[in-house]
């Protein structure tokens, strides 16, 4: 049990990609570690909005998740019945618009959904985080949320390609570094980039979050922060997706 961990806390995931039985597997080890409840979960994209693998889940599963989950877009979703299936499953996931507020008790996060740094055979129209999200975003005053959530991360942090995604570039989005100029939130946390990245820049903490079967963060109402490493074991991916290379 993780001692002194305060209540109204919440559990921050990414990149479930369709591997709903994830969440729920964390939501118990988190529980076990705090010694209480947690109050929700945030997936910070790559939730796996896709409707024969929901339908199969939570219609035909019958499954419903432990606790209430929320989700920010990542650039694994799918975009042409995006709108239809947010409201289609709107009693199992509840969808957080780019550049809204949430209100994690006391605290508010600002979201941003999208990403940037994606090869372009796996990028869906509509997944790409636009100038225009982000100047929606510089609406927001300085001081007005605690944090950031996001899917891809700010430029300038310290976030390395991945080594079959080199020929990218650095990852890293510039706009997104001048909104963490303007905001000055006290953490800014992101996915997408599938490992552990921590930096503490300009009164700024940057954690980017691994796989969901590799771990999670929980950060309680007093904005405490906690990183956790937890492997949970997936099921073998039918053979084709070996085949074409898709190991997630």
């Amino acid at each position: 049990m993780t001692a002194g961990f305060g209540r109204d806390a919440v559990l921050l995931m990414s990149d479930v990609h369709a591997h709903y039985h994830v969440v729920d597997m964390q939501i118990a080890h988190a529980e076990e570690l705090i010694g209480h409840p947690i109050s929700e979960v945030i997936v910070l994209g790559d939730f796996g909005l896709f409707g024969p693998d929901m339908h199969r889940y939570f219609r035909r599963g019958k499954h419903r998740f432990l606790r209430p989950v929320s989700f920010i877009d990542g650039n694994h979703e799918d975009f042409v019945a995006f709108d239809r299936l947010v409201a289609d499953f709107e009693d199992v996931v509840t969808y957080l618009p780019r550049s809204s507020v949430h209100a994690m008790g006391r605290l508010r996060a600002l979201c941003l959904g999208g990403a940037r740094y994606m090869d372009a055979w796996s990028t869906p129209r509509g997944s790409e985080i636009t100038e225009e999200d982000i100047a929606h975003a510089f609406a927001v005053a300085p001081g007005a949320v605690d944090m950031v959530l996001s899917h891809d991360c700010p430029s300038g942090i310290g976030v390395t390609s991945a080594p079959d995604l080199d020929h990218l570039g650095e990852p890293g989005i510039d706009s997104l570094a001048r909104l963490a100029d303007h905001l000055r939130p006290r953490l800014w946390v992101f996915g997408h980039h599938h490992r552990w990245h921590d930096l503490e820049r300009d009164g700024t903490r940057y954690l980017g979050l691994p796989q969901s079967w590799q771990g999670f963060a929980i950060i309680d109402g007093e904005g405490e922060i906690r990183r956790v490493d937890h492997e949970v074991r997936l099921p073998r991916r039918p053979r084709w997706w070996r085949l074409i290379g898709l190991r997630a």
